[in-house]
């Protein structure tokens, strides 16, 4: 399995909500990853002006929109980027259907901190042993 070191691991995090997305990044942040945020659509599609992550993090809604169609949209501008939607319930069929696009994924909630740290870095690793 290839290694890799979160201070080379750029993550796009994607999420509406202002309390959650600064948990997020303060979570990502803290555990030596680089961390660019997004509120919308819109601003997730700027920062892919300015970056090339590695992993876009979202969640089951953004704005109304489905997650997995905000996804979709942004990888047609960055192809191939993989995708961890952060789900508060994920039933099997869903999960099927995500898992069947190449390179996205699904965590459910709740979690703690450190198990959303382990799930990224697992799919990190995932990644990584593919490229």
């Amino acid at each position: 399995m290839t290694k890799f070191s979160q201070s080379d691991v750029t993550i796009l995090l994607l999420d509406s909500d202002s309390v959650t997305r600064a948990a997020l990044h303060d979570a990502f942040q803290s555990a030596g990853y680089l961390v660019v945020t997004a509120g919308d659509l819109g601003e997730a599609v700027d920062r892919l002006d300015e970056i090339r992550p590695d992993l876009l993090i979202t969640r089951p809604y953004i704005n109304s929109m489905p997650g997995r169609i905000a996804a979709n949209y942004l990888r047609s501008k960055h192809p191939g980027l993989p995708v961890l939607i952060v789900a508060g319930f994920v039933d099997d069929d869903r999960l099927n259907v995500q898992n069947a696009i190449g390179e996205f994924y699904t965590f459910p909630k709740p979690f703690s901190r450190d198990e959303l740290l382990t799930n990224v870095r697992d799919v990190l690793q995932i990644i990584r042993s593919k490229a």
